[in-house]
């Protein structure tokens, strides 16, 4: 996955580590071999993507897409959504999230917030499985502005 002729660098910001690993193993099956940083809270995902600062400007030459979990230990995945959104540097960044949540409420709270995918994580093994690798398809063929 490239953007502009640059490599694209995937956060992953999830603090299941079973899900994490299971994440990353559909991206890769699917073809997918950029870098994934992985994060398991979202203090420290908003420090690489947002700079310790919180200005954004780490931030505004890297190509980054963000696969977001809402449930953090330490804050919520839409309080980061709405930081990385309302920055000048990164609101450009796609987003996807990736999470257990499947109120309707806050579905369309994280697509007003600017989230550009929104996927429910099923429960079942087989399911998130598929639903990764089809993500993992997803990005293959995904340009980055």
């Amino acid at each position: 996955m490239k953007a502009v002729g640059k490599e694209v660098t995937i956060v992953m910001v999830e603090d299941d580590e079973g899900h994490a690993r299971l994440i990353e193993k559909n991206v890769r099956r699917a073809g997918v071999n950029n870098e994934i940083v992985p994060f398991t809270n979202g203090t420290e995902a908003l420090d690489y993507v947002l700079g310790t600062d919180r200005s954004g400007k780490v931030s505004e030459d890297r190509y980054l897409l963000i696969l977001l979990d809402l449930n953090l230990p330490d804050m919520s995945g839409t309080d980061i959504l709405d930081q990385i959104k309302s920055n000048p540097h990164t609101r450009r960044l796609p987003v996807v999230i990736l999470t257990t949540t499947d109120d309707e409420r806050e579905i369309q709270r994280c697509y007003d917030l600017g989230a550009n995918v929104y996927i429910t994580k099923p429960v079942d093994y087989d399911n998130f499985a598929n639903a990764i690798r089809q993500l993992g398809l997803f990005f293959s063929v995904m340009q980055i502005p």
